[in-house]
């Protein structure tokens, strides 16, 4: 007990002791912050992966659809509803 009184009555350990108790729990820069922004970090990262496979995705599609005329009227037809000047156009909505 006389070892515990001896070195809490010690100005370097109390010293030392506020420091950690400021750098963990007190300051900006704290523990459960650093933890915090890891875990977002490591999130940002998959997502980051995530949007570059789909990037990849979408240049092979456009690569693909520019290649070929016949798949570019296709996706032209289907996706923005266009048709040649001859042609008489119908859209069929399920309900």
């Amino acid at each position: 007990m006389k070892k515990v009184l001896k070195y809490s009555s010690n100005f370097y350990v109390l010293a030392t002791l506020a420091f950690l108790v400021w750098m963990i729990f007190i300051d900006s820069n704290n523990l459960p912050t650093q933890w915090r922004l890891t875990k977002q970090l490591w999130e940002l990262e998959d997502q980051k992966e995530y949007y570059r496979m789909k990037k990849n995705q979408i240049q092979q599609d456009r690569n693909a659809l520019f290649g070929n005329p016949e798949l570019l009227e296709k996706f032209a037809r289907e996706k923005y509803l266009m048709k040649k000047p001859t042609e008489d156009l119908y859209v069929v909505v399920e309900e």
